[in-house]
């Protein structure tokens, strides 16, 4: 297709969710909506979603129809030189605003779904190597604490497996703010460290590894689990704990049949929060199924984009000796491992996001 044809294509689209974005303030206004909380708000975020196209779109538009009008002035044979020089530029002008504004709207519309998600479940855990593996797990923990403390996002932790020497075999936790899957969306798959360990009394150099899942938080609204197709465990929970751990069910063990995607909780001595815990992660894990799925179907004509989230995917390796990161998706290397891993993600993060955008407007 040529580039005209894409530009039409594009417009023809605009057009449809401008049309969407007015049938959405339609829907909004109707009294039966309004006493729909759950509807209303659903209507809201997906025209808030909206509105940054279509405002653009409008913008496009009223720029086409003054070029239109200029245009006609152009006819006139009775101007004079300096109107018509005058009209000239200013078409000029608006047709440089109009190519501003697509590239503006394209940009938009490849990123709006990753703009409209604020919460993610984001999941560590120790791969090969032992005890050291487990506190790269911590490292990374505290490296992504970090970040979002930089940005202003809050951090709660849902369930944790710690080691003896203070790492982690596996953390869960939560990240809510503004952009954040825009900006932590890359971060699933396989981590590799470079490093001497602790333990290591020779100095010699070992690799570990761990992985990290980064999966969007659904509203219960997004995502309908039918409560039939869960099954729900209650058991003690083990550990430490005292004589609550002994006496009290509360642990929570959740099963959904369908996926057979399995979610035990006992970080809370309450049996309520463990459950809403929980149901929590089920929700995040059972969406990222149906959405990869999705994706699956979706691309299977296209070459793979990055941020797929594939767990088993090597996508980073931490040189400590070297003060070097290298993300091997977008061949970057930089050599400020320890400003990184210290929440300074900022140039990283950036980097990949620009090459996501580009391999999306290249497939838009």
């Amino acid at each position: 297709m040529n580039d005209s044809g894409k530009k039409d294509g594009l417009l023809a689209k605009l057009e449809e969710l401008e049309r969407r974005y007015g049938a959405l303030e339609k829907e909004i206004n109707d009294a039966a909506v309004a006493g729909s909380t759950g509807k209303l708000v659903a209507l809201s975020k997906e025209q808030a979603k909206l509105k940054p196209i279509v405002s653009r779109y409008r913008e496009f538009q009223k720029a086409a129809e003054e070029i239109t009008e200029t245009n006609k002035l152009l006819e006139e044979t009775e101007l004079d030189e300096e109107i018509r020089n005058m009209a000239a530029e200013e078409i000029r002008q608006l047709q440089a605003k109009q190519s501003s504004l697509l590239d503006e709207i394209k940009e938009t519309l490849v990123m709006a779904d990753d703009a409209a998600i604020d919460s993610v479940i984001l999941e560590i855990r120790a791969g090969t190597g032992g005890d050291e593996a487990s506190l790269f797990a911590r490292d990374l923990y505290n490296m992504y604490v970090k970040y979002a403390e930089k940005q202003g996002w809050k951090v709660e932790q849902l369930d944790f497996s710690p080691t003896e020497m203070g790492g982690f075999r596996e953390i869960i936790i939560n990240i809510k703010g503004p952009d954040v899957w825009s900006c932590l969306g890359y971060e699933g798959g396989g981590h590799r460290v470079q490093r001497v360990p602790v333990t290591e009394s020779q100095g010699r150099i070992h690799t570990s590894a761990a992985t990290v899942a980064v999966l969007p938080e659904p509203q219960e609204l997004e995502i309908q689990i039918n409560p039939a197709d869960v099954v729900e465990h209650v058991s003690r929970s083990s550990g430490p704990g005292g004589q609550n751990v002994n006496k009290v069910s509360s642990a929570i063990r959740l099963e959904h049949i369908p996926t057979g995607i399995t979610i035990s909780m006992q970080d809370e001595k309450s049996q309520h929060r463990n459950r809403d815990k929980a149901w929590r992660i089920l929700r995040s894990r059972i969406y990222e199924h149906y959405e990869r799925e999705k994706r699956a179907q979706r691309d299977k004509q296209r070459k793979i984009m990055i941020g797929s989230g594939d767990r088993s995917e090597r996508i980073r390796t931490y040189n400590f000796p070297q003060n070097r990161i290298t993300d091997h998706r977008i061949n970057l290397s930089l050599y400020s491992l320890e400003k990184v891993i210290a929440g300074e993600m900022d140039e990283l993060v950036s980097a990949l996001q620009d090459y996501d955008k580009q391999q999306r407007l290249e497939n838009l």
